[in-house]
């Protein structure tokens, strides 16, 4: 524990060494100390051994159930739990305008409700999943700036005492390609993650009830600490907040009843996890970088040998 003591107050991390790096090097620590190597640390907390890299590396922010699982299985009695925890993880993160009142809210809301059309909830989403969301409208520098941004809201709502976090999904969520389908496959194995907390509850409303009567527009209902509850929606790049008491109360009884009649969490689970199966497969079927390129190698190298064929000179006719 000293160890970690030390490193968060910046000692033996070396000038300009940001939180994230600082934790990726304590799970090295931990994991050489260990002799386990990423593939296998991969492997036994089922996830890609890129994104394993990606946190030892400092260049994605693990969540807390990958420092809880990486913790337990390198036996570093609670020290990877003690920093993710004790880490600024997003100290320097700026908002759009529009936003900024939305995500004030979301740094104190004792309760958040939300309904999600076509796109996963920003609170339930994976740096990847957002990343390629936001990589459509925007050039590569502002979409991470933006990615970490909506990262940072997340953090209080991983924490084992976080707030309640009850998330209805239409079933266009899980359909509607993001990125690609490993970017799918992660998401959506996140998203099983992410419902197991006892604090966090996802539904989904399935395409085939038609009885169903959803807002006509994605929404959230949050609860603040002084019990005032105000609905959020979005329209293009507006937020839009009404605090009205009939107003919330009339959404809010909507969306009870959408969620009394969707899916069971179990059953939405499950249904989470077919859609997961199914873009592994696909993600199994795309065709591997690698083997694109040694195919594009094997065939400029028979271009070469071609080339390089010895020519006989023919006479050439004369006038």
């Amino acid at each position: 524990m000293a160890k970690v003591k030390r490193l968060r107050n910046g000692e033996g991390a070396g000038s300009g060494r940001s939180g994230p790096a600082v934790w990726g090097r304590m799970e090295v620590h931990f994991r050489t100390q260990s002799g386990v190597t990423q593939a296998e640390l991969a492997r036994a907390l089922n996830v890609e051994r890129s994104l394993v890299s990606k946190f030892e590396s400092g260049d994605r922010v693990p969540d807390l159930k990958h420092a809880e699982d990486a913790d337990a299985f390198l036996n570093a009695g609670g020290a990877l739990v003690e920093l993710w925890k004790e880490t600024d993880w997003y100290p320097q993160v700026e908002h759009p305008d529009w936003f900024k009142r939305r995500a004030e809210m979301d740094a104190v809301a004792t309760a958040v409700y939300t309904y999600a059309r076509l796109t996963l909830p920003g609170l339930l989403q994976t740096p990847e999943y957002a990343l390629a969301l936001f990589g459509q409208i925007e050039i590569d520098a502002i979409a991470e700036e933006r990615m970490r941004a909506r990262m940072s809201r997340q953090l209080r709502f991983q924490q084992q005492d976080g707030p309640t976090l009850v998330a209805v999904l239409d079933e266009s969520c899980l359909w509607n390609m993001v990125g690609n389908a490993v970017v799918m496959r992660d998401q959506l194995a996140y998203l099983l993650a992410e419902g197991a907390r006892p604090h966090v509850h996802i539904s989904v409303a399935p395409a085939a009830a038609t009885h169903l009567v959803p807002p006509s527009t994605s929404m959230t209902l949050l609860t603040l600490p002084d019990g005032e509850r105000w609905v959020y929606s979005e329209s293009l790049e507006l937020g839009h907040f009404n605090g009205d008491p009939k107003a919330v109360a009339r959404h809010s009884q909507t969306y009870d009843v959408l969620r009394a009649d969707c899916l069971s969490v179990s059953e939405s689970a499950a249904l989470i996890r077919d859609a997961m199966e199914r873009y592994d497969r696909d993600a199994q079927a795309e065709p591997r970088p690698a083997r694109v390129g040694q195919e594009q190698l094997q065939r400029e190298q028979r271009r070469r040998l071609r080339g390089n064929r010895v020519r006989v000179p023919r006479p050439r006719p004369r006038s």
